[in-house]
């Protein structure tokens, strides 16, 4: 008897071993870049061609410790349906919504990383035009300016989800950050150099020194820029970024593929 293969649903698997794989990656760079804590915070992304379920990392597992095969699968409505471990009940609150509501967000990342949350912690906690990394974020970014409990709620993350409308990013005041993409390249790429944008506003408001602002007009060129991209590349700046990445983690031996 001839078997028929469906080459479509090998395909499908293979494009869910790759996004786990990703996930679990993007865990174990967040514990070298300094975004983790311990075995808090969450990392999220729809799952391929299962809509309304998305991978997380498994409550009580440190970040350093996360590996493909060991994300669970979790339902919008917190129904763990693959893996054998505890959802964390804010990250389903917090990304659930996220997912669902806001444009693009297949990936959701959610830190209490150092710089981008001392930032939240200010009366003002602008990201401000004062340095070539943060015009990165230029219009991408919405706040959250009340600090608002814990998110113990899906009403919590659709408040959230509101917010940010159609930006990928919120800052939390009082909390950290969430950043969202189409892949976890997107994300994490954003995640990174947001980290990186918040601690140079952050050193040279330490100088006490009177601090010089981009003008109007470069914004604009940058806007225009970003806008054009580069032709050259075969992949976008994100996905060089994020593979680079990963060499680092398989030089320093990381199991996350596993």
């Amino acid at each position: 008897m001839d078997i028929v293969v469906d080459a479509a649903t090998n395909v499908r698997e293979d494009e869910r071993k790759q996004a786990r794989i990703d996930l679990a990656a993007a865990h174990q760079l967040a514990v070298t870049h300094d975004f983790h804590e311990g075995i808090d915070n969450h990392f999220t992304l729809n799952v391929p061609g299962r809509p309304g379920h998305f991978y997380l990392n498994p409550w009580g597992l440190h970040w350093s410790e996360v590996t493909g095969s060991k994300l669970i699968e979790v339902t919008y409505e917190g129904e763990v349906t693959a893996g054998n471990a505890l959802a964390d009940r804010s990250a389903v609150c917090i990304h659930a919504p996220i997912h669902r509501l806001v444009p693009g967000a297949e990936c959701v990342l959610h830190t209490h990383m150092p710089y981008a949350t001392a930032l939240t912690q200010l009366e003002d906690m602008t990201l401000e035009m004062t340095g070539q990394s943060a015009l990165f974020f230029l219009d991408k970014i919405a706040y959250d300016r009340e600090y608002n409990g814990f998110a113990d709620d899906l009403a919590e993350g659709e408040r959230m989800a509101r917010l940010m409308g159609d930006k990928p990013i919120l800052m939390m005041a009082n909390h950290g950050v969430v950043v969202t993409g189409k892949t976890v390249a997107a994300a994490y790429h954003r995640l990174y150099f947001l980290e990186r944008a918040c601690r140079t506003q952050l050193f040279s408001m330490w100088t006490g020194q009177r601090r010089k602002f981009v003008s109007d007009a470069a914004m604009d060129k940058v806007r225009e820029q970003m806008r054009a991209g580069d032709p050259q590349l075969a992949m976008s700046p994100a996905d060089y970024f994020f593979t680079a990445m990963k060499r680092l983690l398989d030089r320093q031996g990381s199991d996350y593929a596993a």
